[in-house]
This record gives C-alpha cells, sequence and structure tokens, in this order.
C-alpha cells in the first residue's frame, strides 16, 4: 500500500519551494479568496509575547466626509490651445506690434517683417503669370485655327499639354506667397498691380493671450524661426506628481481643486511611466472652473479626491503602518495574536494614515512594537 507524504515534510529544494509557491497560488485563487479579495498572514503571539515586545494598540476609524491628499503641480497650456507664430519667410524684423500678456483676435497684425525671400517670390510668381497668360492665349488661338481645319491636331494637343503646364506652374507659385503669409487679397492685387512688395505683415492664428516672445524688433531671422507663442488660457491643465504608492488610489474623473485659487476640475490621465530620480507618475488634471485665477506656469498644491463610490476608507495612527515586500501592512489584533493585512495607503499626515483595505470599525492595529511584528511577518514568509 502507498504512502503519501504531506509537501512539507520533503527537504526545502528548489522544486518543493516551487511547489509550495503553486499551492499558495491556486489556494488563493479558491472561491473563499476570490470572494475576499484579498489575503493575510497570521502571527501567532501570546499576552506574555506582546507586553514583552511592548506592542500597544489603536482602534480602526472609518473616515466620513470627503477624503483627500494634497500634492505639488504645474499649471500648463493645453497643446491644443497654444500656437507658436513663426517667421514665414527669412529677413528683418521691422517690428513687433504686441507685447508679453497681451490680447490678441484671429487675423491682428502681430509683426512685421522685411525680406528678399518675399521679393524674390513675388517675382516668380509674376513670372510664372505671364506665361500662363500666354499659354492660356496661344491655347486660345490654336482651338481656333484647329476648327479652320488650319493646324493639326497635333499642335493643340502641345499647346493643350504647355498650357496645362503654365497653369500648374502658376498655381505652385501662389502656394508659395501662401506659406510666406500672403492673403488671397493681397495675391490678387500682386496680380493685377504687378508691384512688388518689400515688407510682410505677420498675423495671429487664433483669438488667444501672448504669452512669450521668442525675437525682438531689428534682428534677423530665418525662415519658420519662432516670433510669439500664443495660447487660450480657458481651460487649463495640471501637471501633477503623484508617489507611485499613492497612484491607485487616483482614477480618472476623479474631482481635483485648487483651494488657495478657488479652481476645480478633474482627472484626465494618469501616467503609465514613473520618473527614475522622483519615482512619482505624473497626472494630468483639466481646470474646467476657475481658471482665470492660474497662470502658466505657476506651482501650486492642487488637493485630490481619493474617495471611491461604494468603497469603505479607514484612518489608523501613522506609525500603524508599515512596508514589507514592496507592500504596505497592519498588523490586526486576533485571539491568537495578529492578523498582517496588505493595505493601500491613498494619503498620510504626520499623525494619521488614510488607507482602503479588509478592516473593520471593531479591529485593533498595533501602533508600536513593529519591529517584533515585521520579523514575525518575515519569518512566516520564509516559512
Amino acid at each position: 500500500m502507498r504512502r503519501t507524504m504531506p509537501l512539507e515534510s520533503f527537504p526545502s529544494t528548489p522544486f518543493t519551494r516551487v511547489c509550495r509557491a503553486a499551492l499558495l497560488l491556486l489556494s488563493l485563487a479558491s472561491p473563499v479568496h476570490a470572494q475576499q479579495a484579498t489575503f493575510e498572514v497570521a502571527l501567532r503571539l501570546d499576552d506574555r509575547q506582546i507586553r514583552s515586545a511592548g506592542i500597544e494598540l489603536a482602534r480602526v476609524e472609518r473616515e466620513t466626509g470627503s477624503a483627500e491628499v494634497s500634492l505639488p503641480g504645474q499649471v500648463v497650456v493645453p497643446p491644443s490651445q497654444l500656437r507658436v507664430v513663426a517667421a514665414p519667410a527669412a529677413g528683418l524684423i521691422e517690428t513687433l506690434l504686441v507685447a508679453p500678456d497681451e490680447r490678441v483676435r484671429a487675423g491682428q497684425p502681430v509683426a512685421r517683417l522685411r525680406s528678399t525671400e518675399l521679393v524674390e517670390a513675388q517675382r516668380l510668381f509674376l513670372e510664372a503669370a505671364t506665361r500662363a497668360e500666354l499659354a492660356s492665349e496661344k491655347q486660345r488661338r490654336d482651338e481656333q485655327l484647329f476648327r479652320e481645319r488650319v493646324i493639326a491636331e497635333r499642335r493643340l494637343i502641345i499647346t493643350r499639354a504647355e498650357a496645362r503646364a503654365a497653369a500648374a506652374a502658376l498655381d505652385e507659385r501662389t502656394q508659395m506667397l501662401s506659406l510666406l503669409g500672403m492673403a488671397e487679397t493681397e495675391v490678387a492685387e500682386l496680380r493685377q498691380g504687378r508691384r512688388i512688395r518689400q515688407a510682410l505683415t505677420v498675423t495671429s492664428p487664433m483669438d488667444g493671450v501672448v504669452i512669450g516672445r521668442a525675437a525682438t524688433a531689428g534682428e534677423r531671422v530665418a525662415q519658420a524661426a519662432p516670433l510669439l507663442s500664443i495660447a487660450q488660457l480657458e481651460p487649463l491643465w495640471i501637471n501633477i506628481q503623484v508617489p507611485i504608492a499613492r497612484i491607485s488610489a487616483l482614477s480618472v474623473e476623479s474631482p481635483i481643486s485648487v483651494p488657495a485659487h478657488g479652481a476645480s476640475g478633474v482627472v484626465l490621465r494618469l501616467g503609465r511611466t514613473a520618473d527614475a530620480a522622483t519615482q512619482s507618475v505624473q497626472a494630468t488634471a483639466l481646470v474646467n472652473h476657475g481658471a482665470e485665477a492660474l497662470r502658466p506656469g505657476q506651482a501650486v498644491t492642487v488637493a485630490l479626491e481619493t474617495r471611491r463610490a461604494g468603497e469603505s476608507q479607514w484612518r489608523v495612527p501613522a506609525g500603524a503602518v508599515v512596508r514589507h515586500r514592496e507592500r504596505s501592512w497592519v498588523f490586526v489584533r486576533t485571539e491568537s495574536g495578529f492578523a498582517a493585512r496588505p493595505v493601500q495607503v491613498v494619503g498620510e499626515t504626520a499623525q494619521v494614515t488614510s488607507l482602503r483595505g479588509p478592516l473593520q470599525p471593531s479591529d485593533q492595529v498595533a501602533t508600536r512594537g513593529m519591529l517584533a511584528l515585521l520579523a514575525e511577518l518575515a519569518e512566516a514568509d520564509q516559512s
């Protein structure tokens, strides 16, 4: 008759340790654990051991009202609301017509630029317009001659091709003038009056506020060099630096506020990468109320709502939470000693810590003598 031995009775080898870990995972996946959605580690301590370790207890309190955490942030302009006005052509800045913090309208002149590139582009446009007119006139004449059977069809085909090429060249030169900042009415005036301009007026692409100038009057700039930055300042974003340990307490659409300035909004997104130096994650919040009290680049303190609908949140003394194996734990008093339970820290001050976890209002947690309990937890992990 074959006898079976429990796995714990075998010598500790890499194979048996892997088997024990697999059995532990299977037990955690059982229906009981699935209902509890958590686990705990039992630590057996009698009253004498608890007294000798100097362990003190405090009762768990349920948090009521709003649960907030304060974090640093910086006000920024959403990318879709920011425009950089660049020099359409290389040249000399004659004047800048607006100052920083000045409100501008779409189409309002903001700078004047004198450019030899603009002069050359206009000359090439007029040459292309002349060739297009001659090609069009030649095509009209050859169409008439072909109808009168004076010329062969081959000549008419060539004439039509030349007219299309001339029209395409004119369209190209027209687009070049448009890229250099000339309006359609200005291009039409140039073609009709054939008067070349030396200076170009740069206009604002949208309504907004000038938040920066990158050039000065009298400076020579290259094509596409930035001149001004214009932004719409409502709504605004706040980039919030969230410690990795607290990122799980937040969620998209969580409400935020800036109490010092009376602004409020919601979390737009939570970053998926962490800063290697600060071990923080960037969360972006949309300020949709009170944005006029904030300034881009301003450092602010943001209050984030951490409570989730239908989920209890608890408050314990700050010393009741310890870190072990990259997790936060509290030690709950039981009849046989303590139960180490993993929790999720959502906020903390020098006196209290707010957390989520499998706790009850009747629970008592250890607040002093944590070294002895940590030693028991580490030994239980190794067994």
